[in-house]
């Protein structure tokens, strides 16, 4: 995600899916894959609109791989501030995809990547979906 930060001014807002696996017995995740932007994704410096199908494939993938224990556990995307704060967009969306898309638990996460911060919330999925700041405990990147 990190290579996607928009510090130059023309550079387009990035993102994808999350996927990863929730920890037996407890209630954390374990994000093990993030897309980034795939064909039909469309891009501009200030909306990232996510291609249903380039992503779904990989979800289909990683979750028949996995056994059916890599999951879609959220969103991300780039925003061209310091400190990023979701939009009334970003918002709607995020209302949208906990009401409507098909996922395991009763939660999904979205993160958003600023040129400083990458700030992380959690939409519950309840009649009026509710938001909440998340603090991220442990970032580790593979290689």
């Amino acid at each position: 995600m990190q290579s996607y930060v928009q510090r130059e001014p023309g550079s387009h807002e990035a993102g994808g899916v999350m996927i990863g696996r929730y920890v037996t017995g407890g209630e954390d995740i374990v994000v093990d894959l993030v897309t980034g932007p795939l064909p039909g994704d469309r891009r501009s410096r200030f909306r990232f609109h996510r291609s249903k199908r380039s992503h779904q494939a990989v979800l289909d993938r990683e979750w028949q791989e996995s056994g059916h224990t890599r999951t879609y556990v959220g969103e991300w995307h780039t925003h061209p501030e310091p400190d990023p704060t979701p939009s009334t967009i970003d918002l709607n969306d995020w209302r949208r995809r906990v009401k409507r898309d098909t996922f395991h638990g009763e939660e999904l996460h979205f993160v958003i990547v600023g040129q400083t911060q990458l700030r992380a919330w959690e939409m519950t999925r309840q009649t009026s979906p509710e938001l909440h700041p998340m603090s991220l405990m442990h970032c580790a990147q593979s290689t």
